[in-house]
């Protein structure tokens, strides 16, 4: 099998020293909301753009990372997360690149996890969980893992990583979460029109095997080349109509009403769920209620923005957390209504999913 997707380049998105600032009725105290009026309660916090894998609809082989010295510093990010914690910031989600490559991962682990969040969870691939202190971080404060595996199939995994890993990779991992008390365990699946989409079905098995909520998400335009198009995307009708051939699937009402999956379970009752998110074909802008601050420092008021802002420079010119938060208000007024894949006009933004963070 030869798998051609379009290489993604690390070109930067278009970076504002200072936002506009917001009007009066954006400032109340502990909340952070848009101009759409939307409340923001979940931070997307990239701790680094390095990865071990090099999945070919995100990274090609010659990336570049940024330098270490334009990263966030240890300090930088947890006073990022107690100053969103202020604004009743409720979820935090760890994210690279890998964030497993991230060299003092157990201390900011700890840190968040003393500062209240509601919920702590990070996204990995999962290759390196086996070298990981994971009793120690749940009892820290991290409550989930979301796991990534895009096919059942062993060569076809070497293939999409252009790694030596294999299913077994994620299974081992998940078999070490559940052992150190995570639940519910996650694995992300990008599906690919002609690389995976065959494997709908299986995805499904794999779900029931490992009692795991399998993530069917729809591949999205995250390529600077903007080679992306429609004809790459397999819908979520599509996905549920593959799935449902061999196993009825019964709807699960979600108590967020800011979910990004589409939920459901098995009508068998066997272990084991189903979500899709649904971004290009079912859009879930207007109940989005949250921000992403990359590695490098740059406010991404949506994943698909065109501009972000540079807290960074305010962290290092040794900003109160009373600066930093007006900053945080500022640049989340300036969140688009929503992401226009479908619109005519509809660009892809600059940097990849590696830079941005899951």
């Amino acid at each position: 099998m030869s798998i051609a997707l379009p290489i993604l380049r690390p070109d930067s998105a278009d970076v504002g020293q200072t936002p506009p600032p917001a009007p009066g009725q954006a400032r109340g105290p502990g909340r952070l909301i848009d101009s759409h009026g939307r409340t923001i309660r979940d931070l997307r916090l990239s701790v680094t753009d390095r990865c071990n894998y090099r999945c070919v609809y995100c990274m090609d082989p010659d990336f570049r990372y940024m330098p270490k010295r334009e990263l966030l510093s240890l300090e930088e990010y947890l006073t990022i997360a107690r100053v969103v914690a202020s604004l009743g910031i409720r979820k935090l989600r760890i994210t690279g690149g890998e964030p497993t490559l991230y060299q003092r991962l157990d201390e900011l682990i700890a840190g968040v996890g003393a500062m209240g969040f509601d919920d702590i969870a990070m996204t990995t691939n999962g290759s390196l969980l086996d070298r990981m202190p994971l009793e120690r971080w749940r009892r820290d404060g991290l409550d989930r893992l979301t796991l990534s595996l895009d096919s059942m199939r062993a060569q076809r995994v070497a293939e999409i990583t252009r790694t030596a890993a294999t299913p077994q990779t994620v299974i081992d991992a998940i078999g070490l979460g559940k052992a150190a008390g995570f639940h519910p365990i996650k694995v992300n699946v990008v599906v690919m029109r002609g690389v995976n989409d065959d494997e709908l079905a299986d995805f499904a098995d794999f779900a029931r095997e490992h009692a795991v909520e399998l993530r069917l998400i729809e591949f999205m335009p995250l390529d600077s080349s903007k080679a992306w198009s429609r004809e790459t995307v397999v819908t979520a009708d599509e996905m549920l109509a593959a799935i449902g051939r061999r196993y009825e699937l019964v709807p699960v009402e979600s108590c967020d009403p800011a979910s990004t999956s589409l939920n459901f379970r098995f009508a068998d009752g066997a272990p084991g769920r189903i979500g899709i998110i649904a971004s290009v074909s079912r859009p879930f802008c207007g109940a989005c209620s949250r921000l992403r601050i990359t590695a490098d420092g740059k406010v991404r008021p949506c994943l698909f923005s065109h501009e972000e802002w540079d807290v960074r420079a305010l962290l290092r010119d040794g900003a109160a957390d009373e600066e930093i938060r007006d900053f945080l208000v500022d640049s989340m007024w300036t969140k688009q209504a929503g992401h226009g894949i479908g619109s005519a006009d509809f660009t892809a933004p600059a940097r990849t999913m590696s830079a941005i963070g899951g």
